[in-house]
């Protein structure tokens, strides 16, 4: 930090848009708040509800018990599922015990649940595109019965696998890298030219937005940091999609605090982003940051706007 009338070094920070919450988080953030209100603390939610451990901690503050499976929410608790989308064996266990629940599943990541139970019941071995033990993955082979998904995490397991005869459709995770996912489909489709495809896109639009946004935006700055959790699928991939877009200094960053200051000395431009799941207060702590310490020249790159919103569950709607 410098001190009061220092002479500050110049420094443009560019903005990529859009960049940080989702609707999809931003539904299931709202559902956790108005079911404090509604109920009263405290409110069990199974999972993180989102992968951000600032909005999972003041979450907490107001209430809310993170808990890993249903065994350990009391039977006069209300609970919910996290925005990532749960196997159906949950709310069944949830209906067995008469607990209150509600469903934060984003609704795009309910489009690949009804679309995969609809390949199983048109008799479709569905090939999953997506990386194993994500909370997101889990849930869609949760939809249907062991066995009728293959999960496919890479090019060569593309190039490899040996699904079921009969027919196949594919699917993916929702925060999955276009191009890469792009590369795998071609595959599929090559070796198995009548295989089913979505009737719509199924990575998200957040996530298609935010890796054109960063492409963008590494197109211009010397370096990229990207706001987000580790275990953030969709913050993950925009690192990888700035380097590859030619970035070489991309990386995560969960806060102000990590900003690898010794690491851009010299550097004149810096671009900043932010995962769906990232809230904009850390963003415009980042921002602080940086304006302590250089004369900053803040800008926003030109990109889509998103006005996209989710309904919420009718139990809270009137909260």
């Amino acid at each position: 930090m410098t001190n009061e009338g220092e002479n500050l070094l110049p420094m443009r920070l560019t903005l990529a848009q859009p960049r940080g919450f989702c609707a999809g988080v931003d539904r299931a953030v709202q559902i956790v708040e108005r079911a404090l209100i509604k109920y009263g603390a405290p409110v069990y939610v199974r999972h993180e509800i989102v992968h951000n451990r600032r909005v999972v901690d003041r979450l907490a503050d107001r209430g809310a018990i993170f808990v890993d499976e249903l065994d350990q929410v009391p039977n006069d608790k209300p609970v919910i599922f996290s925005a990532h989308g749960v196997p159906k064996s949950v709310p069944a266990q949830a209906n067995a015990r008469g607990l209150d629940w509600l469903d934060a599943t984003c609704p795009l990541v309910s489009k690949v649940h009804i679309e995969t139970e609809r390949h199983f019941d048109q008799k479709r071995h569905v090939l999953l595109i997506g990386h194993a033990a994500h909370p997101e993955v889990i849930g869609t082979m949760g939809q249907v019965p062991e066995g009728a998904i293959t999960l496919i995490e890479s090019e060569a397991d593309a190039m490899r696998v040996t699904p079921p005869e009969g027919a196949l459709a594919y699917a993916t995770q929702t925060t999955l890298s276009v191009s890469d996912t792009a590369d795998i489909i071609a595959i599929l489709q090559r070796r198995f030219p009548d295989i089913a495809a979505p009737h719509k896109e199924d990575i998200c639009y957040a996530t298609t937005n935010r890796q054109q946004a960063v492409e963008d935006l590494a197109q211009v700055a010397e370096a990229v940091f990207v706001i987000g959790a580790p275990n953030s699928s969709n913050s993950q991939r925009l690192v990888e999609v700035a380097q590859t877009a030619g970035c070489q200094h991309a990386e995560l960053i969960a806060q102000a605090e990590d900003i690898p200051w010794d690491r851009i000395n010299g550097l004149a431009h810096i671009g900043l982003t932010a995962g769906a799941s990232a809230p904009e207060e850390i963003i415009q702590e980042v921002i602080a940051a940086f304006r302590e310490r250089y004369d900053l020249d803040l800008q926003v790159l030109d990109g889509v706007e998103e006005n996209v919103h989710f309904k919420l569950p009718k139990a809270l709607r009137d909260v």
